[in-house]
């Protein structure tokens, strides 16, 4: 079969073709570094991060695996850093596909730099992410739907794809070798929600084990290896088996200049994407009311029908783990009215006996505005009745997204926890300046303590 008639094989011809990046792109690829960073330095003594390390196997000459401050096999390191980066809840996301691409990309690419043997410039590293962020957003947009999301994890279907194509934009493959490693990417997708009704902590690996089956996608290709290359629109291909519709006749890439990495967005809060602007509206509303929160007798909180549906995100508790309550809508939004914040710190109230009286005045409402101009906005509205008949309302059209400079930020004060004010002003300072760096292998031994 003629490549050209199949989805992988137009996608790895174009891929194979090459492009350069805008600086604005490129810029937003190093931004999405950081970010990276800022929630793997941070996350990197919690227990998921430190148990995905405990399996990994020391190699002088491996990759750095920020949580054992080590160098690491590489496949193993890949596994353990996206397992840290997505451990906080907060981390990038690309509405369309539902996913988090950075905590998937960033982890394979860091080690797969680690298994070059010739000098990566920084431009060259930075490409290869976002070649990973428009495969992996573009196949995710095609698939996902809200009934999709409540069975299988998004991340897990596109983040194999992501990792696969950026290790094999890195590694230079050839479009043969690129179809056959979205083709075993596409064998690896993996990922089920229902973690969500226990708050089970598969959901962190689900991001390890993407990372980590994209990497060795890219590398099985490179032997020549070979697969179906209807896997994507096939009988018993990706969108007829897991998604149970009908395949698109194509998914073009970076159509009319446009890359998914320019909708990628970071987070504010350490919680789920569908929590974000409730959270956030609920605090605004909040800041005008400046009595006590006992006063309050009703909580409506108007949300698209998406954030609705999402598993896990309609839950008024038993919260049995951090996990639950930071996918809940009502308790991020108990949580933001009562501490008049919203911080990491607001995960640490479950059970606390207002907190549980506001998760239980919290009505959520689907919002026929708000869901129609979903996916291209998330907005939210918040309205607190008090015992006095007083409303305080906000209405957000949007997520409040975080900026470059919290973004910078955050990475600076997680990285000094790990790596002390010398090695993190000397990974800080790297990163700045990875657009003019001539080779970035060096990156993974700034990861680790010298």
């Amino acid at each position: 079969m003629n490549a050209a008639e199949t989805i992988t094989g137009r996608m790895a011809a174009r891929l194979a073709e090459g492009f350069s990046p805008s600086p604005e792109v490129l810029a937003k690829s190093a931004l999405c570094l950081t970010d990276f960073f800022s929630g793997a330095f941070e996350a990197a003594p919690l227990e998921w991060s430190q148990q995905a390390a405990s399996i990994g196997v020391p190699l002088a000459n491996g990759a750095a695996l920020i949580a054992a401050k080590g160098m690491y096999v590489p496949s193993d390191a890949a596994f353990a850093n996206a397992v840290a980066a997505h451990g906080l809840v907060r981390e990038d996301m690309h509405t369309g596909s539902v996913s988090h691409l950075g905590v998937v990309i960033w982890p394979a690419l860091l080690a797969a730099a680690a298994q070059v043997n010739t000098p990566i410039s920084g431009r060259d590293f930075l490409t290869a992410g976002i070649a990973g962020y428009e495969v992996g957003g573009r196949i995710g947009a095609s698939i996902m739907t809200p009934e999709l999301g409540r069975l299988f994890r998004p991340t897990g279907i596109a983040g194999p794809f992501a990792s696969a194509v950026a290790c094999g934009v890195l590694k230079g493959l050839n479009a043969p070798q690129m179809q056959c490693a979205l083709g075993i990417a596409a064998n690896s997708t993996a990922g089920f929600n229902e973690w969500p009704h226990s708050g089970g902590s598969e959901m962190y690996f689900h991001a390890g084990l993407a990372a980590r089956n994209g990497m060795t996608a890219a590398q099985l290709a490179a032997t020549g290896a070979f697969t179906a290359p209807t896997i994507l629109e096939g009988e018993a291909g990706l969108f007829r088996s897991v998604g149970r519709v009908a395949p698109p006749e194509d998914i073009p890439l970076f159509p009319e200049g446009d890359h998914v990495i320019m909708s990628v967005f970071h987070k504010q809060a350490p919680a789920c994407n569908y929590a974000q602007t409730p959270c956030q509206a609920a605090l605004a509303a909040a800041l005008k009311f400046d009595g006590p929160s006992q006063q309050i007798s009703a909580i409506k909180v108007r949300i698209t029908d998406a954030a609705r549906l999402y598993p896990g995100c309609d839950h008024t508790g038993p919260y049995q783990t951090v996990l639950q309550a930071k996918m809940s809508i009502q308790y991020s939004v108990a949580t933001a009215i009562a501490g008049r914040e919203i911080a990491e710190a607001n995960y640490a109230r479950i059970g606390e006996a207002e907190i549980e009286r506001l998760i239980g005045l919290v009505e959520l409402i689907v919002d026929p505005a708000h869901t129609t101009a979903y996916p291209a906005k998330q907005g939210a509205s918040v309205d607190i009745h008090t015992s006095n008949g007083a409303v305080f309302s906000a209405t957000l059209d949007d997520i409040q997204k975080a900026g470059p400079a919290e973004i910078e930020a955050r990475f600076a004060r997680s990285a000094s926890d790990w790596l002390g004010a010398d090695g993190t002003a000397r990974l800080v300072g790297f990163v700045e300046q990875i657009l003019t760096c001539d080779d970035v292998r060096a990156i993974n031994a700034l990861c680790i303590p010298t």
